[in-house]
């Protein structure tokens, strides 16, 4: 997975306290085809742990607003609970960018949080558009080749 800043919109990471879109957008221009060629994702990670709230929701959103306003949501991960550990620092998540996205006629796209239960006392993510996405870790003993 290859991160670019400038498809970054999470940025600084963004701490996220209570339901929010992301703090920046990617400005698609009037209509651009995105659908085009390999699917692209956006990779939500935690840089920092999550507490107080009851659950956390990522989601990919198009808007006709640079801020996000009355946003349109194309994929969602659903609620992830911090009982189940899910919002821990280190913890990733995808989704990929419906190839759709250029029909719907919307000019930006980014990210929306929703905050489920009490506000977080802290917890903050990165989210970036990347074109692959990496499937765990893996390890291998020194010294063997692998193809």
């Amino acid at each position: 997975m290859i991160n670019d800043i400038n498809l970054r919109v999470s940025s600084t990471p963004q701490a996220i306290t209570a339901s929010a879109p992301s703090e920046n957008t990617i400005d698609l221009g009037t209509t651009r085809d995105i659908g085009e060629g390999k699917p692209l994702y956006f990779a939500f990670t935690v840089t920092t742990a999550f507490n107080t709230l009851t659950s956390l929701t990522f989601a990919i959103v198009a808007s006709a607003a640079a801020d996000l306003g009355s946003p349109v949501t194309l994929a969602s991960t659903g609620a992830i609970t911090l009982a189940s550990g899910g919002l821990a620092a280190g913890k990733q998540y995808f989704l990929q960018i419906p190839p759709q996205v250029a029909a719907l006629g919307y000019r930006y796209l980014g990210a929306y949080y929703t905050v489920g239960g009490s506000n977080a006392g802290a917890g903050a993510v990165y989210a970036d558009i990347v074109e692959t996405i990496q499937d765990g870790k893996k390890f291998y003993a020194s010294g063997i080749a692998v193809s």
